[in-house]
């Protein structure tokens, strides 16, 4: 294997964890956490909304929940390759767990009402969804490997000529 073909493969993983490291499903689990406790973001910190403390639970809940959500909001997840009744029964699952800890830990949690409950129930139900749904089909996976061919490509065509000249032997010396 030539020092160029080396540098290639060294390049090619180095491009693919400069992408999964943008990949990141996670990120949303903090704005999740800091909403459920009543909290926005504003000038650079999370600040309490008054409007919004009325509906907050207690970190300790917002927190649990949150957590709850990082075993699907994670990059091996988003790159995963799911069947559609594999989302749902982890969806379900997942939505379920919540309601369950929310109805134990009500006290804790600064739960106050059942519409507590409907918000943590949609929050929940919606992030894990469209989280899951990232990796139906490769979705995710095949956009990685997408970008990281065009990528190549690119590359190819700034270093010695056009990928049809490469193809059809244009970029071969001739031997007269």
């Amino acid at each position: 294997m030539s020092d160029y073909e080396q540098q290639s493969i060294i390049q090619q993983a180095s491009e693919k964890a400069d992408l999964l490291e943008k990949i990141r499903p996670d990120a949303i689990v903090e704005v999740i956490q800091n909403k459920l406790m009543g909290k926005e973001f504003k000038n650079g910190i999370w600040v309490i909304n008054p409007v919004l403390k009325k509906r907050a639970l207690t970190e300790e809940g917002a927190t649990e929940i949150a957590n709850l959500m990082l075993s699907v909001s994670s990059q091996n997840v988003s790159i995963s390759k799911l069947k559609d009744d594999e989302i749902k029964k982890r969806t379900m699952g997942i939505v379920e767990t919540a309601q369950m800890m929310a109805l134990d830990n009500w006290r804790v949690y600064g739960i106050k009402n059942g519409d507590q409950l409907y918000f943590i129930n949609q929050i929940v139900l919606s992030n894990t969804l469209i989280t899951l749904k990232q990796s139906e089909g490769e979705g995710i996976r095949k956009l990685l490997m997408g970008t990281i061919a065009e990528q190549n490509l690119t590359q190819s065509q700034s270093n010695g000529g056009s990928f049809l000249k490469g193809l059809f032997g244009g970029g071969r010396k001739n031997d007269n």
